[in-house]
């Protein structure tokens, strides 16, 4: 994560956690990315980019921690941008009214 307008930090942690080495640097993403995110400190975006997954395995993680999600500004604003995408890639036709199944 070397983006504008990210940090980098480093923590020490004891070595007798009960976290496999090679899983550590991971599992510890994603519990702060949780535990910011449900305290509110971190916007769902955020803190799924804090986990390093995507949008929607951080929903699902949410969920199996019982984590209500949090909606705001910033969620939308990326699920807006995100619907612009998709609608103006080759291919995909812009909704126009009720589903009619052909017959």
């Amino acid at each position: 994560m070397s983006r504008t307008g990210v940090r980098r930090i480093v923590i020490e942690v004891p070595e007798d956690l009960r976290i496999p080495p090679r899983e550590l640097e991971e599992r510890l993403r994603i519990e702060l990315a949780l535990r910011l995110y449900e305290k509110g400190i971190a916007s769902l975006g955020q803190a799924r980019r804090i986990a390093g997954i995507s949008k929607w395995e951080f929903l699902e993680l949410l969920a199996k921690e019982d984590i209500p999600i949090h909606y705001g500004e910033e969620e939308l604003k990326e699920d807006l941008e995100t619907a612009e995408k998709l609608a103006k890639k080759p291919g995909n036709q812009r909704w126009r009214g009720p589903y009619r199944p052909s017959v």
